[in-house]
């Protein structure tokens, strides 16, 4: 089974072919097609290549999706004391993309 890790959004992910995943935003709607140059790892089966950071010559392209946002975090400040008390939502926008090849 072949597969790869890439670098997108400041985060590494190790990815299949076929398989689906959430990564941070990018650019463009469900249906166009995606592509990830940097490829720190890639493995066909028999052979692992390490880059250096990057492989030369590889990518993994994929077909996005869904643009969503993630789940709902809560951040919380509080002072002892003082009666200071803060509550602020956030949820991240996220690209849902299926890996489609590993070349």
């Amino acid at each position: 089974m072949a597969y790869a890790v890439i670098r997108t959004g400041g985060k590494q992910y190790r990815v299949n072919e076929g398989m689906t995943l959430a990564v941070e935003k990018l650019d463009g709607s469900p249906g166009d097609a995606v592509e990830f140059a940097d490829v720190l790892l890639r493995n066909n089966g028999s052979e692992t290549t390490v880059g250096s950071p990057i492989v030369d010559g590889a990518k993994v392209t994929g077909v996005i999706v869904r643009q969503d946002r993630g789940e709902r975090i809560l951040v919380y400040k509080k002072k002892r004391r003082k009666n200071y008390r803060r509550r602020q939502g956030h949820r991240q926008f996220e690209t849902t993309v299926r890996v489609t090849a590993i070349s």
